[in-house]
């Protein structure tokens, strides 16, 4: 199927090394570390987006792949470039690596600006984003642009802000459900296991002892969803319930959505790749502006 080449994100590398648009080779390994960073955080959008699914979409890997085809002037500017098959991806849906890319961009100016991290970065990544930018000297530093966007600057100095993230912990918004397996009503505190490895305790009050108590008698049938404040640890394990802003018991079983059904764009996508090119060349050109026209009648835009 016939695809074509899409420029996502500019990287211009600034310094006395990078004059006359010379990339520099050993400068290449900056590169394969920020298609690690927009790859990884693609899969973790992706996860977050999709609980309870194991695997990656088809061809999800190929998607959030980066190349470089070129480099042009401006000391050294690498435009990288994703190759996308037409018409898989579905036009009205973002595609994986804009997402990701967008997100590194706002955490990496966050960082430089001294801003707090935006929500939804999935912090683990911390130590992949801290690894970025091992090989500038300190007069050097990497534009980011992603395609549509405002750039920001990466320096060494950043890269040191980043490795201090990684050793604090941080606070942000929880919505949790496990099971009760131990309460103390006398100090009003229950312990929830999200996991088998994975329990917190979090702290109730007087009016909240009867779903505490009944989630923990039926233990077997209940499970307690838990929505409010956390706190996390450096790599984005949760450690503990700050604040609680709700409780609420949950039957077990039951009928109940299928998380890990196959989403309908993947679907989607799956039929439309045995759908021979010569039959999508038949589409008319305007398809997408004049949608209404061709399913229901109205008059062209």
């Amino acid at each position: 199927m016939a695809g074509k080449w899409e420029e996502v994100v500019r990287l211009t590398f600034k310094g006395q090394r990078f004059k006359d648009h010379a990339l520099d080779v050993s400068a290449l390994s900056e590169l394969a570390q920020f298609q690690k960073m927009v790859a990884e955080t693609a899969k973790s959008l992706w996860r977050a987006t999709h609980p309870g699914r194991e695997r990656l979409p088809k061809q999800f890997e190929n998607r959030t792949r980066l190349c470089l085809r070129r480099i042009e002037e401006g000391s050294a500017v690498a435009p990288l470039e994703v190759y996308t098959e037409e018409p898989v991806q579905i036009p009205f849906e973002p595609t994986e690596v804009e997402q990701a890319i967008s997100l590194a961009r706002d955490v990496l100016a966050a960082v430089q600006e001294d801003q707090p991290i935006p929500e939804g970065f999935p912090r683990e990544l911390l130590p992949v984003y801290a690894g970025w930018g091992e090989g500038l000297a300190d007069d050097e530093e990497i534009e980011v642009k992603p395609f549509g966007s405002e750039p920001t600057r990466f320096t060494p100095r950043t890269r040191e802000k980043l490795a201090k993230f990684m050793e604090t912990s941080y606070e942000d918004q929880v919505d949790v459900t496990g099971e009760v397996l131990e309460a103390d009503v006398r100090q009003g505190r229950f312990q929830l296991w999200i996991d088998d490895r994975t329990g917190v305790t979090i702290r109730f009050s007087k009016e909240e002892e009867d779903e505490v108590t009944t989630a923990l008698k039926e233990h077997n049938t209940r499970r307690m969803r838990v929505r409010g404040s956390g706190e996390f640890t450096p790599q984005g394990k949760l450690s503990g319930i700050v604040q609680v802003e709700d409780l609420q018991v949950l039957q077990v079983g039951g009928t109940s959505f299928d998380t890990s059904a196959r989403s309908i764009w993947e679907e989607i996508s799956e039929i439309a790749e045995t759908i021979p090119r010569e039959e999508w060349s038949k589409l008319p050109s305007d398809l997408t502006d004049n949608l209404a026209h061709y399913i229901y009648g109205a008059p062209k835009q």
